[in-house]
């Protein structure tokens, strides 16, 4: 049978029963939102590379911990937070390292129209001035389309103040693209 084909629950049984290469399915199937989430936090995308890698390395170790209840994309990226969170604050303590902006990718600016990639670049812009929890959480519910139910076990937060702070980190990501937009207008 292709592991495209079973359920999250489905490859987990079969890893823990010793089907160990079936992990490679939820690596697969996880690996993009684990590794924006990682981003999003660390803003720096070999620090992402290595927080992703990370956090699926925990997950297999941790495997047999995994609440069938939960699903097992929260479970990854509450991981995902965890383990970039760490590096985040392993990377300021020991580095001293100011923050790298994300650079535009040059391959996205050419494959997409001119609008598209102004766009997306301010809201990228946008999104690196947050703060790391602002961030995560336009990241969560707006990109990944999780409810404020996954993001509060994700964050550790209640569903009211995670709404809460969702709703200021959305005010503020508007404010910030105003101003971003504004700068541009001036530089035409």
């Amino acid at each position: 049978m292709d592991v495209d084909q079973l359920t999250d629950i489905d490859i987990i049984a079969r890893v823990l029963s010793g089907e160990k290469d079936l992990f490679k399915g939820l690596v697969e199937r996880y690996q993009d939102y684990v590794y924006t989430l990682a981003l999003r936090i660390l803003k720096n995308k070999a620090e992402a590379e290595e927080a992703a890698q990370d956090t699926f390395i925990k997950a297999y170790k941790s495997l047999a911990l995994f609440k069938k209840e939960a699903k097992f994309s929260t479970w990854i990226y509450r991981i995902a937070c965890n383990t970039a969170i760490s590096y985040r604050r392993k990377w300021k303590k020991h580095e001293n390292i100011d923050i790298i902006k994300i650079s535009d990718n040059k391959a996205d600016d050419i494959r997409d129209s001119v609008e598209y990639g102004d766009k997306k670049r301010f809201v990228r812009q946008a999104i690196d001035s947050l703060s790391q929890e602002e961030a995560m959480l336009i990241t969560l519910f707006y990109f990944k389309d999780l409810s404020m139910e996954e993001i509060s076990s994700i964050t550790s937060l209640k569903v009211s103040t995670a709404k809460v702070k969702l709703f200021r980190a959305r005010k503020k990501l508007g404010e910030v693209l105003r101003h971003i937009l504004k700068e541009e207008v001036l530089n035409l």
